[in-house]
């Protein structure tokens, strides 16, 4: 059985009469009290009444702290609303609203920079309740319930800016929230124009969701706009994304719903820095060098680092090894990512590369043109590795013309 409404086994429809009385202190806090709404929670936790309950509670909580009954009329940052992308526009042939993210042009830095990570988190808790009012809305419109959304992730122009540490952390942490406080809502999730590096992406963030959500992961092909218009009507599709959809000016992506973002202007910008931890801490001697190595085994993995230096400023470069199993000088190597210096003593650095080839990969801090100081350093590096599945898919997409469900592989 589904465990939906009209589909429960006899233990099903028993644990969902225990859970109501179990919960009946907080039930009317709950944004809805109805058997649909409870059961998404039993769903979740595969009817377990005290895992289920748990995860109830602390929703109530989280609704608490955010003010959630009151939070639609809340006025996120001028920098959240004007820079942070997505929006929700249309809906499917169901009748389920539709989300879109706009990858691409989000400046994550930016915003991480110009606003504190609670409102961040409080502004997609909004969006989420938007959502849930809207299926209210739809429900009660076509007289039939409708407690589910679609989205649509729009890749083009993710890159190695979005993969920042505590950008992709703080990605994390929305997902998180969305999959504690808004289970069993999502119906499936379509990724549009992905690039090479999605892979890579995708495998930073995965783990924070469960593998429900993960199974209703579809990587698209190159014909993404037909199949949108399978699940969705071309009038309720911008036609930015291929359907006949414009805003009453006329313009084709319908900014008035789909917020697309941009790089945030400095002006905003709090802060120039986030506190960072470090994994090693070094001394390059004054007319010396550090170098650090890591082996890439196979192409399309991701070097990401984040240093900082005290005192005064410091090079850094990497290379890639001619020769295995001996140091070599700098000279001797191919540069992947040119040497320069940097004022990492007054802002920290981070980047990453994507390696293109296998080898033997050296991150090189670069102290030889101090012939009178030497240079503290604390530095993190990771090798960042595409997810299997995805790639696998990607790699497929380029042949044929078709969508791909991600499974739950680990």
């Amino acid at each position: 059985m589904s465990g939906r409404v009209g589909d429960l086994s006899p233990r099903q429809a028993e644990a969902l009469a225990q859970f109501r009385e179990n919960l009946q202190d907080v039930l009317p806090s709950l944004p809805s009290q109805d058997d649909y709404f409870l059961l998404k929670w039993l769903r979740a936790r595969c009817f377990d009444l005290p895992k289920s309950e748990a995860m109830l509670r602390k929703h109530v909580e989280v609704r608490k702290h955010m003010d959630a009954d009151n939070i639609i009329s809340w006025e996120a940052p001028e920098v959240i609303r004007k820079y942070m992308s997505g929006g929700m526009c249309g809906y499917d042939r169901e009748g389920s609203p539709i989300w879109y993210e706009i990858i691409g042009p989000l400046d994550a830095k930016g915003l991480l920079f110009s606003a504190s990570k609670q409102d961040l988190l409080k502004n997609k808790f909004r969006d989420c309740e938007v959502l849930r009012h809207e299926c209210e809305k739809q429900s009660q419109k076509l007289g039939k319930k409708i407690e589910m959304v679609l989205m649509v992730y729009d890749c083009e122009g993710l890159g190695l800016k979005h993969l920042w540490k505590p950008a992709v952390d703080t990605y994390g942490e929305l997902l998180s929230m969305f999959e504690e406080n808004y289970p069993e809502s999502l119906k499936r999730l379509f990724i549009v124009k992905a690039p090479k590096i999605f892979p890579v992406a995708y495998n930073l963030v995965k783990h924070f969701l469960s593998e429900d959500t993960r199974k209703k992961v579809v990587v698209l092909g190159s014909n993404w706009k037909e199949v949108l218009q399978k699940y969705i009507d071309p009038e309720q599709i911008p036609v930015e994304y291929g359907g006949t959809l414009r805003d009453p000016d006329g313009d084709p992506k319908c900014p008035s719903k789909i917020n697309y973002g941009g790089d945030v202007p400095q002006h905003y910008y709090v802060r120039d820095q986030l506190a960072q931890q470090y994994e090693h801490t070094v001394v390059v001697n004054r007319g010396s060098s550090h170098q650090v190595e890591y082996e890439i085994l196979f192409p399309g993995c991701v070097l990401r680092w984040q240093f900082r230096s005290e005192g005064a400023d410091v090079g850094f470069g990497v290379y890639l090894k001619t020769k295995i199993g001996e140091r070599q000088r700098a000279g001797e190597m191919t540069e992947v990512y040119p040497n320069q210096r940097y004022n990492s003593h007054m802002v920290p650095e981070d980047g990453s590369l994507t390696c293109s080839t296998p080898g033997i990969y050296v991150l090189r801090f670069d102290n030889t043109y101090s012939y009178l100081h030497a240079k503290k350093v604390s530095y993190s590096v990771e090798v960042l590795l595409p997810d299997a599945t995805s790639a696998q898919q990607i790699q497929k997409l380029g042949d044929r013309l078709n969508e791909v469900a991600l499974n739950h592989s680990p």
